[in-house]
């Protein structure tokens, strides 16, 4: 018997790094039909299919893959929104690499199978293909949840939930529906128009979208509590961290937080067709190596920058964003300064920020973290011109929920305490899960959060109702 032939994984077709730096468009421009079929036809359809078991939120890959292998698109769409209500999302946004493509059996070998390649083609098939199919609702539980927030956490649990045949109402803080998606993600990695195409799929399920509602503010937790049988809390981490260090207040820093809101969720980059203005620096620095950084660093040179800098205190290897935007980044020319930690901002004479201070760094034992310990070089001190610095060194939740319900027992850095097997928070009736938990996290582990979160709700709810039956 012949050796079946592994071909190489079919490659995305994307903007140049030249045109994109100039434009807020997508970069990755997706499969053709007979692309997404041949990189489909990859899969190995193996018995023991462990992608499934480092999917967070339990899709059937080999299913949906085998489908599109077929070029029964239809078929792949409804495999995939069984476990997952946001295929678009996830597809241009999780880490595959660390989780399904990572433990793909052909990995070990040759290149993994396009898992999310794949998952954002057949969502944008579907979109381009007429009105999605509405699955099968079960009847109504006469059971009414709660979801604060409307990040993938919050979306997830309403999309079960929902399905399940309880009435669920999303209350959003702003007054756009997506959470993290939309204040937080940019246009060129996530187009907000695939983000309310996903929300307006919840809607046509049934799903309540209340915006402009501030839970703690426009009403408590525990007023809530009072009209709902169960409330899922997945509110984020919109709280900035700053280092504290000497200049931190001049002119000209900002978090990456609002840097990000203005130009993603407000339109800014569009400004003045939309009203929100937001700084154009020449020489940027962004502090940190996460996700957040090198989408604020891409945001700044699609600003105008000309020149723009990551500074982040350990090596490259440590760096937590994705291979893939590290990649991109340096296509397009961003400047990566690794070993290297800020001490100092310097200021123009009038307020502006026009230098930042910086230390060299070497690497020590590993830390809590598992990484090796940066360690400062005596002497080293140099300095880098800029005129705007984003700060994206991570983030807390929002303490307002916490501050207004002393019931819920919340950690050291304001992360809401969950059981972790359900979800469960220290008040009876409330779940949380995401960001508000886990600190800073990815699009995908949220929504795992709420997967397990809803399947627990739906557990209490259902034998509640056996109880009084």
């Amino acid at each position: 018997m012949s050796k079946k032939i592994i071909p190489k994984k079919v490659i995305m077709r994307e903007q140049s790094s030249a045109d994109r730096i100039k434009n807020f468009n997508e970069v990755p421009i997706g499969y053709k039909e007979e692309e997404a079929i041949k990189e489909a036809q990859r899969c190995l359809q193996c018995k023991r299919a462990t992608c499934i078991a480092g999917c967070p939120v339990e899709i059937d890959i080999p299913g949906f893959i085998e489908k599109i292998a077929r070029g029964d698109f239809r078929a792949a769409v409804k495999i995939m929104k069984d476990k997952n209500v946001l295929p678009a999302v996830c597809g241009r946004v999780c880490p595959q690499e660390d989780q399904c493509e990572k433990v793909c059996a052909l990995a070990k070998k040759y290149e993994p199978v396009a898992i999310g390649r794949l998952e954002r083609f057949i969502a944008d098939w579907e979109a381009a293909h007429g009105s999605p199919e509405i699955p099968e609702i079960a009847p109504k539980t006469g059971k009414r949840v709660a979801v604060v927030g409307s990040g993938p956490g919050g979306l997830t649990v309403a999309g079960d939930l929902i399905k399940l045949g309880y009435e669920v109402v999303i209350f959003e803080a702003l007054h756009k529906a997506g959470g993290v998606l939309v204040y937080g993600i940019p246009e060129f990695r996530l187009p907000k128009d695939i983000v309310e195409r996903e929300v307006q799929y919840l809607i046509e399920l049934g799903v309540q979208l209340k915006t402009s509602f501030l839970v703690g503010r426009t009403r408590t937790l525990v007023e809530l509590l009072e009209e709902f049988d169960a409330i899922y809390l997945g509110t984020g981490a919109g709280l900035p961290w700053f280092m504290n260090i000497p200049g931190e207040n001049f002119n000209g820093i900002y978090s990456a937080n609002e840097y990000l809101t203005r130009s993603n969720l407000m339109k800014a980059y569009l400004f003045p067709e939309y009203d929100t203005p937001i700084v154009r620096g020449k020489n940027v620095a962004v502090i940190g190596g996460g996700n957040v950084a090198m989408d604020s660093a891409r945001t700044a040179l699609r600003l105008g920058a000309e020149e723009v800098h990551i500074i982040y205190r350990r090596s490259e290897k440590e760096m937590p964003a994705r291979i893939e935007e590290i990649e991109r980044a340096k296509e397009e020319g961003i400047i990566f300064d690794i070993l290297t930690l800020p001490i100092a901002y310097h200021e123009d004479g009038s307020g502006w920020v026009k230098e930042v201070e910086c230390i060299r760094m070497e690497l020590g034992e590993p830390d809590a973290s598992g990484r090796r310990r940066p360690l400062p070089i005596d002497g080293s001190n140099f300095r880098v011109q800029v005129d705007t610095v984003v700060v994206a060194i991570g983030q807390s939740p929002n303490p307002l929920i916490a501050q207004t319900t002393p019931e819920l027992k919340v950690g050291k850095w304001g992360n809401i305490e969950v059981d972790q097997e359900s979800g469960k928070t220290s008040i009876t009736g409330v779940w949380a899960g995401g960001d508000v938990v886990r600190g800073g996290a990815t699009v995908i582990l949220a929504m795992g959060d709420g997967r397990v979160a809803a399947r627990s709700i739906h557990e209490e709810l259902s034998s509640k109702e056996n109880l009084n039956s």
